[in-house]
């Protein structure tokens, strides 16, 4: 069983302060979560920089990820470095990220630019059901959903400032593994977790 933060941005989000040594750092001294997904805006350039940085550190992993944006959507993928060819929109990032062999997670889907209920029409493997700057009311629609569509539910803190880190994490029966990671989030095994420092707590 692991605990990891599944939505995560860096310095390379136009919007994000979080510097990716520091992210790191905060990581390799956090007493039980130690997986991160990179997910930041429409790059994957914050990935390659965080898991370089944490090369020489064998008991935390660094899963590379993009937080998507679509004109229907924000749509997470995980366990792929490379980008979907534009345009994007959700049905061919879907694909691409299918071919693959990514995850693809419906981004807090009742905030501003998630999906709402048109997840419903696309083939995801997990809905984020717990977003650590998202509203309990509307995480609780998330929830809602992933339940009607019999997806798992996934959290992430969304963080884009260090202060915000792990919020809430995934429980993830895997190992340390970014393969074992995708097969288990895909099949279900995970729940979605609050920490003491949440706001929803």
């Amino acid at each position: 069983m692991i605990q990891a933060d599944l939505h995560v941005h860096t310095t390379h989000s136009a919007d994000s302060s979080t510097n990716p040594k520091m992210l790191v750092e905060q990581l390799c001294s956090h007493p039980t979560i130690k997986a991160v997904a990179i997910t930041d805006h429409d790059t994957i350039e914050g990935y390659f920089k965080v898991q370089e940085l944490a090369t020489a550190y064998k008991d935390v992993l660094i899963i590379p990820g993009v937080e998507i944006t679509t004109p229907e959507g924000d749509l997470i993928v995980l366990g792929i470095d490379e980008l979907p060819p534009k345009p994007w929109n959700v049905k061919d990032v879907i694909d691409f990220s299918r071919e693959k062999d990514g995850t693809i997670i419906a981004a807090h889907p009742f905030r501003e630019h998630g999906l709402r209920s048109l997840a419903k029409n696309y083939h995801f493997d997990a809905i984020e059901t717990l977003n650590g700057g998202t509203q309990p009311s509307l995480n609780k629609l998330a929830e809602k959903l992933a339940k009607e569509i019999d997806l798992p539910g996934v959290a992430g803190s969304d963080a884009h400032n260090i202060e915000d880190l792990w919020s809430v994490y995934t429980e993830i029966e895997a190992s340390l593994n970014v393969d074992a990671i995708m097969k288990t989030i895909r099949k279900g095994f995970v729940k979605a977790s609050l920490t003491r420092k949440s706001i929803h707590f």
